[in-house]
Formats: C-alpha cells, structure tokens, sequence
C-alpha cells in the first residue's frame, strides 16, 4: 500500500459545533449517558452509539491502527481499548497514580519505558500489545480479564463496564462499518495547508506503517491506496478521527464523503465513479471566506 498526494478543490465552511458537557464520552449503550467535555465531538456508529471528544477519538483511532500494524486479532483492540477507557478516559494524561502515565497509566518504575516513550500514544499502544500477547490464553479471556492480566490493577473488573463502548469502536476503527465515524471540525483547524498534509502523512507512516509520501509542497491532500472495503474504511475512518487535529476538510472513498461543513457523511454526487482509493483534503493555508 501506498500514500501519495493529492490536490483538491475547495469548498467553503460552515462552523459545526456541539456544547456538551461532562467526562469521558457519551454512553447510549446499556442506558447510561456520559457527555464529552470538548465542543468538537465525534460520533460513532456500528452497532452501537458512542461519542468521544477530538483527543479521545484520534487516541482510540491509533491504538487500532497499531493494534492492525502488530497483527493482532481484533479482540485485542477490544482489549486495549477498554483499557485505555478505565485507566484514563483514552486520553493521553501527564499524571496518574504515582508515577503512572499515558494512555494506558503505564508506570517507568515498573519498567514499561521512560516518562516520555510512555507519553507517546503509539509508544505506549505496542508496549500494551506486546505485553498482552505473552498473556497465556488471552484470547479466551473476559475483556477485564485481559486487561487486569497486563494492568494488574487495584481495581480488576473495572475494566469490563467499558467492553460495549469498546466493541463498538472496533467494529468502526477496523472498517466493518460503511461512513461509521463522523467528527465535527470548528472554522479554526489546529493545521492547515502543507503542514496539515505532512503531518497526516507522518501519522499514516506511524499508525499505519505505510511508506512516507516524499515531498508535500503545494498540495492540499493525500490518498491512500485501498486493497479492499474493509482496508479504505480503516483508513477514511482513521482520517476522520484525526481530522480535527490535522486540518482534514473532506474525506471520500465508496460512493460517500465526509465534510467539515457538516461533520457528516453523505453520498457523492458528482456523477464520478467510486475511487478504489480513500481521498483526503485538508483546509487550506489562508482561511477561506
């Protein structure tokens, strides 16, 4: 597989933004409701609804990506999802109990890295992989008891009342749902332009371990090359989850684009036949009126 880039055409913008409040992410499975903390929401759909704010999403969107680089079988993004939902509501925190950190609350006392490989999300995601698959018997293991056999928690079925949020986001993040995650992105992007491209070509290369897209000058956007359905979804999902940090404005690929101006997906209508490749433009350098 390959990335590449690719210039687009503009289209304007319209501010899309969603006040919700309280902690971790919005809950409608089992009855229970938790609301993200952040304006900018991403919303997940595949059997299942979950809502998670910008940073939840893009950490939840890597710690697949790298599970799928490792190979490891979903039930271990299951896994490690879950994980990272009890230790630290899937972001990426500066502090813990002791001298925890990260994603995973990994601690360099006890040998899981130094403070700053743990601070890293991709870091941290294939020390968590590595380590569960030295558990014997993992994969016939209950969610929580996967996790707690690597966390050695003081709390080890907690892990367990995060499996259905975690499943959900699975079945999205590895592309067995069609247009399944779906963020809005606020008229300021944290990028834009040449740095936005380069930066989503960089987390491709990371996440992804696809080969690196060379030059970027000049160019609004990249494509990802897809072997199948199952492949383009991974990827058009992924950009997605990190489109509010990189500056992703549109994103298409099976018949269906994803835009900023609405933070939804919707079917192409421009007559152009479906791309066996995922496409993705990103705002570009001078803000658009």
């Amino acid at each position: 597989m390959r990335v590449r880039t690719r210039t687009f055409v503009a289209a304007g913008v319209v501010v899309a933004v969603l006040a919700m409040l309280g902690v971790w992410g919005v809950r409608q499975l089992g009855g229970q409701l938790r609301l993200p903390t952040a304006s900018r929401t991403c919303t997940v759909q595949a059997d299942g609804t979950v809502l998670l704010d910008a940073d939840q999403m893009a950490n939840a969107a890597t710690i697949a990506a790298i599970g799928i680089q490792r190979r490891m079988p979903e039930r271990a993004v299951v896994v490690a999802l879950a994980t990272a939902y009890q230790e630290s509501g899937l972001r990426n925190l500066a502090h813990g109990d002791r001298d925890s950190l990260g994603l995973f609350q990994q601690r360099p006392s006890q040998g899981w890295g130094t403070a700053k490989q743990i601070r890293d999300e991709r870091y941290a995601a294939t020390r968590f992989y590595a380590a569960l698959k030295k558990v014997r018997g993992w994969e016939e293991m209950e969610v929580t008891e996967a996790a707690q056999a690597v966390q050695r928690s003081a709390y080890p079925t907690a892990y367990q009342k995060w499996a259905d949020e975690s499943q959900v986001l699975t079945r999205a993040l590895l592309g067995d749902a069609t247009g399944a995650v779906a963020c809005t992105v606020g008229r300021t992007p944290v990028m834009r332009g040449e740095a936005a491209v380069a930066e989503l070509t960089r987390g491709l290369t990371l996440d992804w371990g696809l080969p690196d897209a060379g030059a970027v000058a000049e160019l609004t956007g990249v494509t990802v090359s897809a072997t199948d359905s199952r492949d383009g979804w991974r990827y058009a999902h992924w950009l997605v989850s990190h489109a509010p940090d990189h500056g992703v404005k549109r994103v298409r690929y099976g018949g269906l684009e994803w835009s900023a101006d609405n933070g939804r997906w919707a079917k192409v209508s421009d007559g152009r036949p479906a791309e066996p490749r995922v496409l993705a433009e990103v705002f570009a350098d001078r803000a658009e009126r």
